[in-house]
């Protein structure tokens, strides 16, 4: 049974729904992940789901992965469960969207980003803050540059800072920006219902396979050539550990550059 998050079809089974239900933070650990990789598993022989939502309880849509699972003796086996959400998103074709409240952060971020479309409401913040912890975000090195443009994508990923609602709306990384949850909900509700319900579902996918080709093609090639980069080349230095190790201790980080 499932744990940490809630799976429902809506619409007469058009929309697949999945939300984050493990708050405050809806870490998006092993488990977590684990429970929407089978859900994604589920959907492969559907030929009926027009979009996958994702979605969050509490006041959070994520804090993103898990730290603990990030140190060296993890990080091989969490980035290879964490990455294989991406490539089945690619490989089932469904448009997807994310449906953000409040915090939006590493891993949370990557997922949002990979999604077609992402809404918000004003409490909406993002931010890749894996630089602060002495590592880098492979999905986000891939994804950022193709949604929002490599200048801005260097300035999130290089300096891990936060961006609101507003600047993501401004920066083209959300599609609409909503006053409060209440709106949000009702909001992306009247949105699906104008734009994808009417739609085919067989033709959606051909339109994602389309649009997204050189996106998945770039996906497929790179993520695993970064992640043998994080695990073999990272994570064999002192500041990645030190950065991780810090961050569980609670404590300001001791660089020594290497």
């Amino acid at each position: 049974m499932s744990t940490k998050i809630m799976s429902e079809l809506l619409y007469d089974g058009q929309i697949a729904r999945i939300t984050l239900n493990s708050p405050k933070a809806n870490v998006l650990d092993s488990i977590m992940m684990g429970e929407m990789q089978a859900e994604l598993d589920g959907l492969r022989d559907n030929s009926s789901v027009k979009l996958i939502e994702f979605c969050s309880t509490g006041d959070h849509f994520s804090f993103g992965a898990s730290v603990a699972e990030h140190t060296r003796e993890q990080c091989d086996a969490m980035l290879t469960q964490f990455h294989a959400l991406f490539i089945s998103l690619a490989d089932l074709g469904i448009p997807t969207a994310a449906v953000v409240r409040g915090k939006c952060l590493g891993g949370a971020m990557e997922l949002a980003a990979m999604c077609n479309f992402i809404f918000c409401d004003q409490t909406a913040e993002f931010a890749q803050p894996e630089i602060v912890l002495g590592v880098f975000p492979p999905p986000a090195s891939l994804i950022l540059p193709l949604r929002v443009g490599q200048a801005f994508a260097d300035e999130v990923i290089l300096t891990g800072r936060g961006m609101g609602a507003d600047e993501a709306f401004r920066r083209s990384f959300v599609q609409a920006i909503f006053a409060s949850k209440d709106e949000l909900q009702s909001g992306v509700e009247a949105w699906i219902q104008t734009h994808i319900l009417p739609k085919s579902a067989s033709s959606l996918r051909f339109a994602m396979r389309a649009a997204r080709g050189e996106f998945n093609r770039i996906l497929r090639t790179r993520l695993p050539e970064l992640q043998a980069k994080y695990v073999g080349e990272l994570m064999a230095t002192h500041d990645a550990n030190e950065g991780i190790q810090s961050f569980l201790e609670k404590r300001s980080a001791m660089w020594r550059n290497c």
